[in-house]
């Protein structure tokens, strides 16, 4: 029997005592459970016996044959393997979520029912569970029963359509972006869930079901309006905002380029103060919000003119001393030496016995009277708290562990 290695206690936060099971792989369902865990709900995440979830795996760069994801999105959860697709694995799962606040799922539409564990049946066993449901395009409607991945949900929810620069292949995101921008609605789903059962709810637990493509088509700012009054299609504008100037990357003398954004008119005037051109301001081309964003091209070119010739560091004070808005363009290598983000606990160091000391992201938000925190990297290897879950929480015996185990359903 594989038993928990990791010797850390749960993390303490705002969400101590909410129990979730998490059932899925890869990223968007799991990412809803990391952030839970990260303000210190007890995460336990199931996984298939043998190779458990496919990001222990994923991902080009490994460091002693280890996955460097693995350990950011499975951090703080235990670790319990579950044959799903037998019925004693099913049971399992049903005596487990009797015993919990909440699931979390991201199979394809359809597939809990099919196992006898959807929404009516659970809520039969503890009605006052919330059933969180992330998919492609949610669990109804005519896409329902399409599989879909962050990049389709991102395509079809319009938002790569505005990616990139005009008359050129719509270009993805570096990451998976509609997967972890689903998983932050379907955790603030689940936290209102939580408000409502525990106020007005009278212990009704509910379903949240999180779409990939209504997500991304949800942060499309005012796009559908523009269309439907105006007949105006949003495309994309490169590096900038289209009508909105200046709020652009500009030229630096070091070979560098630097964020300004001074379109809001009190910011324009610090940064015409900055350049040494206070009489940009009174003309009628950039004296207004509308005006600046009809003449944008020519005012970045005027921008770009004077940054060219300032190296980043003298161009980033100049611009801090008048209190306008900009920023490099960080690589990640930069970000992990950049003092804000070590000032504010952003670059965490977790001892681990696979990779000695790790590098990961922080916890963000900040809370002042509850925080988050980062007890261990992950389970090492799936099923690694078989023991501690199964007995601590359902009260099995050691024979009847080794019973599920021989039987192979976990």
């Amino acid at each position: 029997m594989t038993g928990s290695n990791e010797t850390d206690k749960q993390p303490s936060g705002p969400l101590a005592g909410v129990r979730v099971v998490e059932m899925g792989q890869l990223l968007a369902g799991p990412f809803v459970g990391t952030r839970l865990a990260d303000f210190g709900a007890d995460v336990i995440k199931i996984e298939t016996p043998g190779a458990g979830d496919p990001m222990r795996k994923w991902g080009h760069h490994r460091y002693k044959d280890h996955g460097l994801w693995w350990p950011v999105l499975a951090r703080n959860k235990k670790s319990v393997t579950v044959n799903l697709r037998e019925k004693a694995g099913q049971n399992l799962i049903r005596e487990l979520l009797k015993e919990a606040d909440a699931l979390v799922e991201n199979f394809k539409p359809g597939t809990l029912e099919k196992w006898g564990l959807g929404p009516e049946e659970l809520h039969e066993i503890n009605p006052g569970l919330i059933i969180v449901r992330v998919s492609g395009f949610g669990q109804t409607g005519p896409y329902a029963e399409r599989p879909g991945f962050a990049s389709v949900g991102e395509a079809m929810g319009g938002i790569r359509y505005i990616n990139g620069f005009p008359d050129q292949p719509p270009p993805r995101f570096g990451i998976s972006l509609g997967d972890t921008l689903t998983a932050l609605f379907a955790f603030e789903g689940l936290i209102m869930a939580l408000y409502w059962r525990a106020t007005e709810g009278n212990g009704k637990g509910q379903v949240v079901d999180a779409s990939i493509a209504e997500s991304c088509f949800s942060m499309l700012e005012s796009a559908l309006p523009e269309y439907d009054k105006c007949g105006v299609v949003r495309k994309p504008s490169g590096t900038g905002l289209a009508n909105v100037a200046p709020s652009n990357i500009y030229p630096t003398k070091d070979g560098n380029w630097l964020v300004i954004a001074a379109n809001l008119d009190t910011m324009f005037i610090r940064l015409c103060d900055a350049m040494g051109r206070p009489e940009l301001v009174k003309d009628k081309k950039f004296h207004t919000h509308l005006a600046r964003g009809e003449h944008c091209d020519e005012l970045d070119a005027l921008i770009a003119d004077w940054t060219r010739e300032i190296p980043i560091k003298e161009l980033t004070a100049k611009l801090d001393e008048h209190g306008v808005v900009c920023g490099p363009i960080n690589s990640i290598k930069d970000i992990a030496e950049d003092p804000q983000f070590i000032a504010r606990d952003m670059i965490r160091r977790i001892p681990d016995k696979r990779f000695g000391e790790l590098a990961v992201p922080g916890i963000a938000p900040k809370l002042s009277e509850t925080p988050g925190d980062i007890a261990w990297l992950g389970p090492e290897e799936p099923g690694a708290h078989n023991q501690d879950v199964l007995q601590s929480v359902l009260g099995y015996s050691e024979a009847d562990i080794a019973k599920l185990k021989d039987d192979g359903i976990i």
